[in-house]
């Protein structure tokens, strides 16, 4: 009897919490639908910067790493081999078949991929040959310069056929025939939307919980929540679930204002999506809650979410600026902020598709950071005076 009596406690102890719980982000709602500064920052701030970032930004990219593939030895092939290893715009990966390469291109690891034929050196001897890239669009501005650094290559190998053979050469010898692989018009706000979303729900995510547990006890009514018998992790759970509503929302939002209004093509699931999404906001509401509690301060935590959460995510994302032609120390520091792999992860749904080796790394990774910005965030939250 004492044994079922025990159970019965335990359960109920299990309801009141939950109850707790719920109380409390009930209340958290009705903070919400009284003071609509959250449902601005939820909502149209997204749009506005949706806009904003979709007419008025423009990309410059640097080095670029690309793939290389000689299917057929040969003096003439090793020439224009050795413009491209020679050239300081570029970071050549060499393989024998193609199929060694494509599984680069997709993931992103190669900008493009150079293919010189079988019959290249015979073709040219005839008179002129043909040399094959493939680039992946996905990020447009990189495969343009891409293709157009590989023109600059073969006009200078024309030149120097034309000064060794002593004749004016009528016509290009070589030939460039380029294939597009996600985006084919190479439409720079295809590859910009995409990736600009993530920077907005960082923005929005972080700036959202970055006010909640400072304006508790810049109102004072943190003394009302200490005095009760709320945990800390039911406190920072009753603060996360309406936000994280809020978030999911806008996020599906702006996804869709880039699919209808600007038409950029989206080709993964929906479905995975919103996992993406979810586990990201998770990492952006983590920060926010974690610079709060930190603070006790809304100025200062409005401050700090833009500098931490904002500025990195728009820099050092990959979004604006190429990573790999950054300096090795700010490509090191990328791969710990969260933006660049969603940004990735956003990018690859958007144009390419369910591309499951690079989504599910990204997913796992942000994972990783949701998990250790919330020990962090519950280790940092003290439901006491000092």
């Amino acid at each position: 009897m004492n044994a079922v009596n025990r159970q019965n406690v335990r359960l109920s102890a299990r309801r009141f919490r939950l109850r707790c719980v719920l109380a409390l982000a009930r209340k958290e709602s009705y903070q919400i639908v009284r003071d609509p500064s959250s449902l601005v920052i939820a909502f149209l701030l997204p749009v506005v910067l949706l806009f904003l970032f979709g007419w008025g930004i423009s990309l410059d990219l640097g080095s670029i790493p690309i793939g290389l593939v000689v299917e057929s030895p040969s003096r003439d092939a090793e020439r224009l081999v050795a413009s491209l290893r020679g050239s300081r715009y570029f970071i050549v990966r060499e393989a024998n078949h193609r199929q060694e390469m494509e599984p680069l291109l997709v993931g992103g690891r190669i900008k493009g991929l150079v293919i010189i034929p079988q019959d290249f050196a015979a073709n040219l001897s005839r008179g002129s040959a043909t040399v094959q890239i493939l680039v992946n669009g996905s990020e447009a501005n990189t495969a343009e310069i891409v293709r157009s650094y590989l023109e600059n290559v073969l006009q200078t190998e024309h030149r120097h056929r034309a000064e060794e053979t002593g004749n004016r050469l009528i016509g290009d010898t070589i030939h460039l025939e380029s294939r597009v692989w996600y985006n084919p018009n190479l439409d720079s706000r295809a590859a910009l939307l995409p990736g600009s979303i993530a920077v907005i729900m960082t923005l929005i995510g972080t700036i959202l919980t970055s006010l909640v547990v400072a304006r508790e006890w810049e109102r004072g009514t943190m003394e009302a929540l200490l005095a009760s018998s709320i945990t800390r992790g039911e406190f920072l759970l009753g603060k996360f679930i309406p936000y994280f509503a809020l978030g999911l929302t806008a996020m599906m939002l702006v996804a869709l204002v880039s699919v209808i209004i600007f038409h950029i093509p989206f080709r993964g699931s929906w479905g995975l999506l919103i996992v993406v999404s979810a586990i990201y906001l998770t990492v952006a509401l983590g920060l926010g809650l974690f610079i709060s509690t930190a603070t006790r301060n809304q100025f200062v935590a409005t401050q700090a979410a833009l500098v931490v959460g904002y500025l990195p995510s728009f820099i050092l994302s990959g979004l604006v600026f190429e990573i790999n032609s950054m300096p090795t120390p700010i490509r090191l520091l990328t791969h710990i902020l969260p933006p660049r792999y969603f940004v990735s992860a956003l990018r690859t749904l958007f144009l390419a598709g369910n591309v499951w080796e690079i989504v599910l790394q990204d997913t796992a990774i942000l994972a990783v950071f949701a998990t250790i910005l919330w020990m962090l965030t519950i280790r940092k939250t003290r439901l006491t005076l000092e």
